[in-house]
């Protein structure tokens, strides 16, 4: 059965969105601005999360030297949220 509940957050349609607009200037197939990973693909933003503390780096308070996006504005919390709830409900691709 095809699930066809719009509000489930994935990859493909939440958080793909969410990098390429706030992380791909820097995290791109070939990482710039000090970056030291790509976030281009899936498998490249779940990797992240479970191994580079992805989560905890864009959790942080804005003007911590270690936030991303680095440089920036920190990203709204409800944005944040959905990474999270994208990771807790097990990386829906």
């Amino acid at each position: 059965m095809i699930n066809t509940n719009i509000d489930q957050i994935s990859y493909s349609n939440t958080v793909k969105s969410i990098i390429d607009n706030n992380c791909i200037s820097c995290h791109g197939s070939i990482p710039t601005n000090g970056a030291s990973i790509p976030l281009t693909t899936y498998q490249n933003v779940k990797d992240a999360i479970l191994n580079q503390e992805l989560l905890d780096r864009i959790s942080r308070n804005q003007g911590d030297p270690s936030m991303m996006p680095s440089g920036g504005t920190r990203l709204p919390q409800p944005i944040i949220d959905q990474i999270s709830t994208w990771a807790s409900e097990g990386f829906n691709e």
